[in-house]
């Protein structure tokens, strides 16, 4: 197994989460130094049993990140590059990975060939970076501040490879590409080859919220994708308390696993956190249960593993809420959340110790309007979990094949004679065994 397949991201918006100010800052003004304050995190990364930092945007920008102005030079409001390579360091002596957000579908307006193109027209080098259209340029998704990239010139592949290029030099693992769903699939197959001819063991995973998951991985050279898909089937199947959506789902992961591991979530910067998502808090545990079981490669989005609470509202500073400071230490957390951070270390624990089930497919046994359970074997046939899950508010029974079962976590019991899990309401379960197929 390569060191992806063991990879467990903790994620990290970092100019929210270190209470960087809201806009650049003004030429002249000083460098905040944020960055070093997140190695004061590394402990509590590792103690949830991740090994991975997904940082969000850490590049010069105008606002939130996502605007980026220069792709080599480190947010002034974050720090400087050695700032940066200081933290690589750090996680790297943990036996820590990071993973940068590049954002190369689109820019911020004052993005300096952007600005010589404003100024200059179709005279300047840098004229067919960008597209025109009407009497502006080409925007991503009709935000004006957000200039998208000409993705049919040479220049700009050249650019992202050089940008990819100069900061897996400087030690990280890997890039999480933003918008990856926007930009031709053939831009990013050019660009990840010429890349890894120098990095054969990079790693890229594509902020893809819509389409053809598997193509942006055999067309387009990544080697995962977001899984919204199974993002949305998990709280959506909770609240609704209707185990056929998330069955559904399962299937159709089953069919990228044929293929890539996808990443997966159940919170990330962008949407309302999970604890806030979900109607019955009771089913925190499952949508863990699920997120640290079914294949692929897992991701806590930073104040997850606490059940922090935001919703994300569809207005400027809607996102403020998902991305709140954070204190400087992990110590500085409180008791708050405890419960939910154990349960995290409780599950990562488990994936830790199955391996294998990176790639692992379901298989469902049970499937009522109220109780879900499945089954991953592992390839050797060595080992299998089995879940089953409760929705509902009465207690239940699931069936899982009859095996000498070892309950792992959960609130439920098994006889193993026969198979059959006895659920409390709102109960869920993990449970071992050996030498079976699932």
């Amino acid at each position: 197994m390569s060191w992806p397949d063991h990879a467990i991201w903790w994620h990290v918006h970092p100019l929210s989460f270190l209470g960087a100010e809201a806009d650049a800052l003004p030429a002249g003004a000083p460098v905040r130094h944020r960055l070093p304050v997140l190695a004061d995190w590394l402990d509590h990364l590792v103690g949830l049993g991740c090994n991975g930092l997904a940082l969000g945007p850490v590049f010069a920008a105008e606002t939130h990140g996502y605007d980026t102005t220069d792709h080599f030079r480190v947010d002034p409001r974050l720090g400087t590059e050695a700032d940066l390579a200081e933290l690589i360091d750090r996680a790297a002596s943990r036996g820590v990975r990071v993973l940068l957000d590049g954002v190369f579908n689109h820019v911020g307006r004052s993005f300096a060939p952007f600005a010589d193109v404003a100024r200059h027209g179709t005279v300047s080098p840098y004229a067919d970076w960008f597209v025109p259209e009407g009497d502006d340029f080409r925007t991503f998704e009709g935000h004006r501040h957000l200039v998208t990239l000409n993705h049919a010139s040479p220049a700009v592949a050249d650019h992202v490879v050089e940008v990819l290029g100069h900061w897996l030099d400087r030690g990280v693992a890997g890039w999480r590409l933003d918008a990856a769903y926007a930009v031709p699939r053939p831009f990013w197959r050019t660009v990840t080859d010429r890349v890894r001819s120098r990095h054969p063991g990079a790693w890229f995973s594509g902020e893809v919220i819509h389409g053809d998951y598997a193509a942006y991985v055999v067309e387009g050279g990544l080697d995962t994708v977001t899984q919204y898909e199974l993002w949305k089937a998990v709280w959506s199947s909770l609240n609704d308390r209707n185990p056929h959506e998330l069955a559904w789902a399962l299937k159709r992961h089953n069919a990228m696993l044929d293929t890539f591991a996808p990443q997966t979530f159940v919170g990330n910067h962008d949407v309302t956190r999970v604890a806030s998502r979900l109607e019955e808090p009771g089913h925190l545990a499952h949508a863990l249960a699920v997120l640290f079981t079914v294949g692929g490669t897992p991701s806590v989005y930073a104040g997850d593993e606490r059940a922090r609470k935001g919703v994300k509202e569809d207005r400027v500073g809607g996102d403020d809420a998902i991305r709140p400071a954070f204190p400087a230490s992990p110590s500085d957390l409180g008791a708050d959340g405890l419960a939910v951070q154990r349960l995290h270390q409780t599950l990562v624990g488990v994936r830790r110790r199955h391996p294998w089930l990176v790639r692992a497919q379901t298989r469902v046994h049970t499937l009522d309007n109220t109780v879900l359970s499945y089954t991953l074997a592992a390839p050797d046939a060595g080992s299998t979990l089995a879940v089953a899950l409760n929705f509902g508010p009465a207690p239940a029974t699931a069936g899982i094949p009859a095996a000498v079962w070892t309950p792992v976590a959960g609130d439920a019991s098994v006889d193993s004679a026969t198979g059959t899990v006895s659920l409390p309401a709102t109960g869920w379960f993990i449970a071992t065994t050996s030498g079976i197929h699932n």
